[in-house]
């Protein structure tokens, strides 16, 4: 009589191989962040802000929103994206495009794109 053996080991390492996958899914699928730099040709302003779903938010940005200060310039069109790896990275890049020296630079950014000069 043949004695039948559960293979425990096989099913313990194909439990470890699915948690490991499971893992590297988790570690690639964490959130980037976006800052953006909008612009709105019909009244020559920029809105920079972050986000972890760009389309969502740019949606809401040119639609969804009922209230808030991007409701008042719409169209809005992204004129400039960068991705960063963290929540803390995205606050210090907006802070940075906020600033003075920041505000030239997505203006020049806006200028070569959409060839306007006002500001």
């Amino acid at each position: 009589m043949k004695v039948r053996t559960f293979a425990a080991p096989l099913y313990l390492k194909m439990r470890l191989l699915s948690w490991q996958i499971r893992a590297i899914f988790f570690l690639f699928s964490l959130d980037m962040f976006t800052v953006y730099v909008l612009y709105s040709s019909s009244f020559k302003q920029i809105y920079i802000g972050f986000t972890s779903d760009l389309p969502k938010r740019f949606l809401s940005h040119n639609e969804l929103a009922t209230k808030g200060h991007t409701i008042k310039y719409r169209p809005w069109v992204i004129a400039h994206t960068e991705e960063v790896q963290t929540k803390k990275e995205a606050i210090i890049r907006e802070k940075q495009l906020k600033s003075a020296n920041g505000r030239k630079f997505a203006w020049s950014i806006i200028y070569k794109k959409f060839g306007s000069s006002d500001g």
